[in-house]
């Protein structure tokens, strides 16, 4: 028997899944940053990206990676220690699309030596198009790719882990690293008394004949299951960073204990947890004392993660609210063509265009520092100050996104709600915004020349942009203030803001003046939208980031 038909089954006025897209050629924004900082060569290796995890495949991964989150196993049914975490296989398979592409170690080479350009751009691309799918596996990806920098503090460390780390297989097997195909790296440094001030560390460790024994605890430890960590622990000679890894060298399970997982807002793919060191076995990395210098090194590469993933984030609710506007009606029109809805749709698609720019020309300097002093000291001064405005701009912005949806948005049957969850993340991992204006402060305080070198840069860059003048005679003011700490986030928003007006200048000037004219000649409302673009500039902002 045929089941009746009624109205309030019959689905219309809304959009399509916004899936099977090929994600990076579908965003000008992206081709445009990348050609312009050198990876134009890398556009079919994108587009494969791009296709793959635009796929509704990817997305269905991304879900189920979500809403299946990961488990402590502390005792198996014996009473026997386990301490294992369980993860729903499309967690994975994300895990394993991600190494497969690189984006855990295409930084280096298989010695451990950074590649040069465009390797960090093409990476950055990538690690862009991923968060807007999943960005909790990226955590342990992240962290893996930035720990060589550590590790190159000990050769003779480095050249044992890095024909592993080196690998683009992905072996969840729990087995000691060397055994396996490829591996992670973690990295563990804050606790319950410190947080942010590591110095205030009491994990201690102890010399033995084969290495040393470590015995303390963590507050957070991120992607537990991975391989080995980076942990710092006080050594006699002060705070130092260690190789610390889950099998101890005779093969036994190494003395690590998770205590719980982290019920965390976001993040839900990803496990974080606290753990206790019960003399666990650790090899040195770098000097005695020297454990922030050591670690640093890697700490700066997870904040560049950060930056891009954070603008991968407002990329994917940029495309889902304007794929969503065009398909909506609303007035006997659609959405996108109300005019008030074109003003906030422009004004983030503004955002997000100058952003890519920006995460995009700091990845070049990234490419160029290990031979460029110029560079290098682009990546010293402005890592913190890109990381602290994008990282920061993301829950914000993800909250208009999904209020471009409406109740669709807000519900979590979609991506939006998952995106707004995972969005303040960056912005606390390594380094909330008040440590990274203290790392701002610290920079012009010890390279003043160089900063002033990067400075100068940018105010020729900036040239004849509205608002650019001013805005480097508030920066500099600020600066040298006697209390400059006190109005640092002033200082360092407008020097993103400048660094951002920057970068997009040479990809797109008409949207560079668009971007000064509504940022740094004028105070930006932090609404969106609440701003008067022309409608032909409104248009040509649109198409450009969904075509």
């Amino acid at each position: 028997m045929t089941q009746p038909s009624f109205a309030t089954h019959e689905v219309f006025n809304q959009s399509p899944p916004l899936e099977d897209v090929d994600l990076y050629m579908c965003d000008q924004p992206l081709l445009a940053a990348v050609a312009a900082n050198g990876g134009a060569g890398a556009r079919q290796e994108l587009s494969e990206f791009g296709s793959l995890w635009g796929s509704a495949a990817m997305a269905e991964r991304g879900r189920l990676a979500n809403e299946n989150t990961p488990k402590l196993r502390t005792y198996d049914a014996k009473g026997y220690r386990r301490d294992v975490v369980e993860f729903h296989p499309a967690y994975h398979d994300l895990m394993a699309c991600s190494a497969q592409a690189g984006l855990h170690n295409s930084t280096w080479t298989k010695e451990g030596k950074p590649h040069g350009a465009p390797f960090e751009v093409v990476r950055a691309a990538k690690f862009y198009i991923a968060t807007q799918v999943e960005s909790g596996h990226l955590c342990p990806i992240t962290m893996t790719r930035a720990s060589v920098a550590a590790l190159a503090a000990q050769p003779d460390l480095l050249a044992k882990t890095m024909p592993v780390i080196a690998s683009r297989d992905y072996d969840p097997t729990f087995a000691p690293w060397w055994q396996k195909r490829g591996m992670t790296l973690g990295m563990g440094m804050t606790e319950k008394q410190g947080g942010t001030d590591v110095r205030a560390n009491m994990t201690r460790a102890m010399r033995t004949s084969d290495g040393y024994r470590i015995t303390g605890h963590k507050w957070f430890m991120s992607a537990p299951m991975c391989d080995a960590f980076l942990v710092l622990a006080q050594a006699d000679e002060g705070l130092t960073c260690f190789f610390m890894p889950r099998f101890a060298p005779d093969g036994s399970v190494n003395a690590i204990q998770f205590q719980r997982l982290k019920d965390k807002l976001g993040n839900r793919s990803n496990a974080s947890s606290e753990v206790e060191f019960i003399g666990a076995h650790a090899t040195r990395v770098g000097e005695e004392g020297k454990g922030i210098r050591t670690i640093i090194q890697m700490v700066q590469l997870t904040r560049q993660d950060c930056a891009i993933s954070s603008a991968g984030l407002m990329r994917s609710g940029l495309a889902h609210a304007l794929h969503h506007a065009r398909h909506r009606s609303v007035f006997q029109k659609h959405l996108a063509d109300q005019p008030l809805m074109q003003s906030v749709l422009s004004d983030m698609a503004l955002h997000v265009e100058v952003t890519v720019a920006l995460v995009m020309r700091m990845c070049r300097a990234f490419d160029h520092a290990p031979v460029d002093s110029g560079e290098a000291a682009y990546v010293r001064l402005l890592t913190p100050v890109i990381k602290y405005w994008v990282c920061k701009s993301a829950p914000a912005f993800l909250y208009e996104a999904m209020e471009c949806l409406g109740g669709n948005g807000y519900v979590e049957d979609g991506t939006l709600a998952r995106h707004f969850r995972e969005s303040p993340v960056n912005a606390i991992w390594e380094g909330s915004g008040n440590v990274m204006c203290l790392d701002v402060l610290r920079a012009l305080s010890r390279e003043p020349e160089a900063a002033m070198t990067v400075l100068t840069t940018l105010s020729g860059e900036t040239r004849g942009l509205p608002g650019a003048a001013e805005t480097i005679g508030v920066i500099g003011q600020a600066f040298r203030r006697p209390d400059s700490e006190r109005v640092a986030r002033l200082a360092v928003e407008r020097l993103a803001l400048l660094a951002a007006a920057a970068a997009l200048s040479p990809v797109m000037p008409r949207h560079a003046e668009l971007f000064a004219a509504t940022r740094l000649a004028l105070t930006h409302p932090g609404l969106y939208g609440a701003v008067d673009l022309d409608p032909a500039d409104a248009r040509a902002l649109l198409e450009r980031a969904l075509p």
